[in-house]
């Protein structure tokens, strides 16, 4: 039954999330809450009604394109934990253009989310390029990069996009993925059409990494750089290019938040952790395209779902310990592969 390995990567995620909701359960039992009750407020505030559908759609766009950004790194053997401030700046990026600029439609928004990327890209090409010449640690420049575009984010919008202000002003209609026929649609919530891009971005690395030689030779990096090399491969080119796509893919993912869900961007002092919360998408979804959608949309259900446990009493704090309960269980997988493998030689 378990002889397939793929069927094997499959269940692992699916019994982790398992775990980590019954494990939730047990918590709220232990602590007096009904757990019945509180993933049925959870269902609820995430499927209800038009509105928290359109919602948890609204919190799942980014997430898809965030854990692309993650997943894409991880597979070709790098860890870029520097996607949060590639949203950032992919993000700025989108609203400059969405801003500055009046064009046609069909030239403006594909334009704007089109800078967003190569903003997105040129960030992630800085800890892929020192990784690539300089031997240094991708995780300490990427994780030190997210600070410096905080903070050179916000400084860009008070000096150059604002007047000393702490907000933008709206992008052009123009430059702008929301849809009022969506919005009347799912009772007037904030989704628009950053689903559809980042559902495209999905299918663009699936057709990269699996049915490209380019893809073929990123792989191969990421598994055995000497070997790669020693094949004729230009690894450090490889690398510097991974980090490129990587950050171009948290870019657009910026671009969905600033022509999509809000449509500005403001100065912030704190991360939005849509980058960090990336890294666990891009886990449970086992690094691969369709994997990394289906745990955004775990992830939106649980986030915005959240928000609604209040009203059973439970806590919503409790679905971080769930979030963080089916990440223990991904990141010990090899357990679950243990027990599936002992189950199998009991079924002989």
């Amino acid at each position: 039954m378990f002889s397939n390995n793929r069927l094997t990567n499959i269940l692992i995620p699916v019994i982790s999330v398992v775990l980590g909701l019954l494990s939730g359960a047990i918590i709220m039992l232990i602590f007096g809450y009904n757990p019945i009750s509180g993933y049925a407020a959870l269902w609820n505030g995430a499927f209800g009604d038009a509105y928290f559908f359109g919602e948890t759609i609204v919190k799942v766009t980014p997430y898809i394109l965030s854990g692309l950004a993650v997943a894409f790194a991880f597979r070709t053997g790098l860890f870029n934990i520097g996607v949060e401030g590639q949203v950032f700046v992919g993000w700025l990026a989108a609203v400059w253009v969405g801003t500055a600029m009046d064009l046609p439609m069909v030239i403006h928004l594909p334009l704007a989310i089109l800078v967003a990327a190569l903003a997105g890209g040129a960030w992630g090409f800085v800890p892929g390029f020192l990784k690539a010449r300089f031997g240094v640690h991708e995780v300490i420049v990427s994780i030190m990069m997210n600070y410096v575009a905080l903070y050179t984010c916000n400084a860009l919008i008070r000096s150059v996009l604002t007047d000393n202000d702490d907000k933008t002003e709206y992008v052009n209609d123009s430059a702008s993925l929301a849809s009022t026929w969506l919005s009347d649609l799912t009772g007037f919530s904030r989704l628009h059409f950053g689903f559809i891009i980042a559902i495209i971005g999905a299918i663009i690395m699936w057709f990269i990494l699996e049915k490209t030689v380019k893809g073929y030779e990123l792989r191969a990096v990421g598994y055995n750089p000497h070997a790669s090399k020693y094949a004729g491969m230009n690894v450090n080119r490889n690398i510097i290019l991974s980090f490129i796509i990587s950050g171009g893919f948290a870019g657009v993912a910026g671009a969905m938040e600033g022509l999509g869900t809000f449509q500005y961007m403001s100065v912030n002092n704190a991360f939005t952790n849509i980058g960090f919360d990336g890294i666990a998408v891009a886990l449970l979804g086992g690094n691969a395209a369709l994997g990394t959608v289906l745990a955004a949309f775990l992830f939106g259900t649980l986030k915005v779902g959240a928000l609604n446990m209040s009203s059973s009493g439970v806590p919503q704090e409790l679905v971080d310990i769930v979030v963080a309960l089916i990440i223990l269980f991904v990141a010990s997988g090899y357990i679950i592969r243990w027990a599936l493998s002992r189950f199998k030689k009991e079924e002989k």
